[in-house]
């Protein structure tokens, strides 16, 4: 993933000066919280996370869509290997 270093804002800050982060939030799209001065937190405009939320959703749905069909498809081998 690429983030825009000048998006980093250590711990102390965020909780010291907040509105700091909602104006990056706002300029850039994204902040990312350091803590221990490792990224641990993005925080985002809401309408990304709804999109970022959709994508993971439907990404979620196509995995137990392939695992189901995996399943049907060998379902006879399972049956033979679980005796």
């Amino acid at each position: 993933m690429m983030v825009n270093t000048n998006c980093f804002v250590p711990m102390t800050d965020a909780n010291q000066n907040f509105s700091k982060v909602v104006r990056m939030v706002d300029e850039s799209g994204m902040a990312v919280i350091l803590k221990n001065n490792k990224p641990r937190y993005v925080i985002v405009d809401f309408d990304e996370y709804e999109e970022v939320s959709k994508i993971m959703q439907l990404r979620k749905q196509k995995i137990e869509e392939t695992a189901e069909k995996i399943l049907a498809d060998n379902m006879e081998a399972f049956l033979e290997l679980a005796k």
